[in-house]
């Protein structure tokens, strides 16, 4: 068995960016001062980190004081549900999908057993959440509604305007894990309606590690670590700042070539979709391609496990679902909740190209993968 040489797995993560680790290094060695320190050393960390936090704030079109660093898109997940509910009183509610990231699933799971109310609504055949259930959902007692932007599987992006619009109605707040489309996906805050978003820096060539909530203006929470008064009081702790600054340039080379990378990622995509369809009959693609994220193609061939697959596909590195998610071998959630029967789900393989994806490791792939769909039904 030989090592993976293409890979395709970037809604797992992705390499860090050329730009990203040499703009973080100077911060690892000599610009070692705390961010909080009143000496040179200090504010020119501090520098560096409101450099990034304006960085971050432009390519969702907020303003830099609405982000909170922190350490990734759970702990901004967690900040986000769990800080609402501790601040709005007698709204003891809140309304999720039935197929969201363990990162939001789990916090809305302790929720529920302390005594918080939870809507979990469903799915349409094309991975949309379902806005009549939505609608019916939201209560005057909702807190918020929290769901995944573009989802890590399936790729489908959420109709976020049209959720806020809902949840506004009854004054409710709503949050989107934007872990998967930031950086991929035009995400403007004020154009989707978000009172908060989470960011995860190594889904976008920043390192693992580092992340960012968006808190709109009319928002409180409360924090989960108690200690000294950084960000703002919601996230105590010295500042990781060679990882936010990773994150600042991360965004900053995402914001300049967005257009440009997603148009590579749709021609790449359909590329790797048109060669596999000729190939294997009955192949079929989950979300409408124009509504789900350019770089990801999910997929449920016939006949085999998508982990028969990639046994057969050494040199490609790719996934069956979310890497964190437990359970592997079982058939995707998402898919069961989308009404896809539980044998023909465990078909399911997700692929998900990068910035340096090239044409050639596309074809290559899609030899690999018909390869080993032909050897597995031997």
């Amino acid at each position: 068995m030989t090592d993976a040489s293409i890979y395709l797995d970037h809604n797992a993560s992705t390499p860090l960016l050329p730009e990203v680790l040499a703009a973080m290094l100077p911060y690892l060695r000599e610009h070692f001062g705390n961010p909080s320190s009143g000496h040179a050393f200090g504010r020119r960390a501090r520098a560096a980190v409101e450099l990034a936090r304006a960085q971050v704030a432009a390519l969702i079109g907020a303003a830099p004081d609405s982000l909170v660093f922190c350490s990734g898109g759970t702990e901004a997940n967690n900040l986000a549900i769990r800080g609402v509910i501790a601040v709005r009183g007698d709204r003891r509610h809140l309304v999720t999908s039935v197929a969201e990231h363990p990162a939001t699933a789990v916090p809305c799971t302790w929720l529920e057993g302390q005594g918080v109310a939870i809507t979990r609504v469903g799915l349409g055949a094309d991975g949309q959440v379902r806005l009549d259930e939505l609608a019916a959902a939201i209560r005057g007692d909702t807190a918020l509604v929290t769901l995944i932007h573009a989802h890590n599987e399936t790729g489908v992006i959420v109709a976020a305007a049209a959720a806020a619009g809902l949840a506004h109605a009854r004054g409710a707040w709503i949050h989107l894990d934007a872990a998967q489309s930031v950086g991929k996906h035009p995400v403007e805050v004020a154009v989707l309606g978000v009172d908060l978003l989470s960011i995860a820096g190594h889904k976008l060539g920043a390192p693992k590690g580092v992340g960012a909530l968006y808190v709109g203006p009319q928002v409180t929470l409360a924090p989960l670590l108690l200690g000294a008064n950084h960000e703002r009081g919601l996230r105590p702790g010295t500042e990781n700042v060679a990882s936010i600054v990773g994150l600042g340039v991360a965004c900053e080379v995402a914001r300049r070539g967005l257009d440009e990378r997603i148009a590579r990622f749709l021609a790449q995509r359909e590329r790797l979709w048109r060669a596999l369809a000729e190939a294997v009959p009955g192949l079929r693609r989950h979300g409408e391609p124009a509504s789900c994220l350019a770089n990801t193609l999910h997929l449920r061939f016939p006949g085999v496990s998508g982990e028969q697959l990639l046994a057969r596909a050494p040199e490609l590195a790719a996934s069956t679902g979310s890497a964190c998610h437990d359970g592997h071998g079982q058939a995707p959630a998402v898919l069961l909740a989308m009404g896809v029967a539980e044998p023909e789900a465990r078909g399911a393989l997700r692929l998900s190209l990068g910035p340096g994806t090239t044409d050639s490791e596309i074809d290559a792939a899609a030899r690999a993968l018909v390869r080993a769909w032909r050897s597995s039904l031997m």
